[in-house]
């Protein structure tokens, strides 16, 4: 007799939380999830840029269109969807967030290059923004929005400084 009533509270017990469970997930109550790895607004940034990967360069593009970027309205464009408001070119935007080294760089961090002296960092005519695992997601001539290698070729020898808008 005593088996047959814990049987009995055990399916009681069981058709409760059963049906309690379901009622919650018909009524779309939230149910407690386990954290979940959240992506930073610097991953979204460069997720959202890469979308753009192969859209043409345009020395002087708008920052009202899509159909074509140059460096610094490319970067104004992705950082604005994400509440980031950028001045229009690169040398303002060196002025922006705070200074942060190179091995320090984080995804979303704004870099910036020169085509000519790197003496004084006043000669800024590129940025990027560090896409991670050393790469930059950028736009210039002929391959338009592309991702390079910070740490090789031009990208090395004509790298300023980077900057933390975020």
């Amino acid at each position: 007799m005593k088996t047959n009533i814990f049987v009995q509270k055990a399916v009681t017990v069981g058709l409760c939380a059963t049906l309690g469970f379901g009622a919650v997930l018909m009524t779309n109550a939230p149910v407690a999830q386990a954290a979940s790895a959240s992506v930073s607004t610097g991953q979204q940034i460069v997720n959202y840029g890469k979308t753009f990967t192969g859209t043409p360069y345009k020395f002087g593009a708008s920052t009202s269109t899509t159909k074509n970027f140059d460096c610094s309205s490319f970067m104004k464009y992705i950082f604005k969807k994400y509440g980031v408001d950028l001045p229009r070119t690169s040398v303002k935007q060196s002025q922006e967030g705070v200074a942060v080294s190179k091995a320090n760089l984080q995804v979303g961090d704004l870099v910036f290059f020169s085509s000519g002296s790197r003496s004084t960092g006043s000669n800024i005519t590129h940025v990027g923004v560090y896409a991670g695992d050393g790469k930059v997601l950028h736009t210039y001539g002929s391959p338009g929005v592309t991702l390079s290698d910070l740490n090789s070729g031009n990208w090395k020898k004509t790298y300023i400084k980077a900057r933390r808008v975020l």
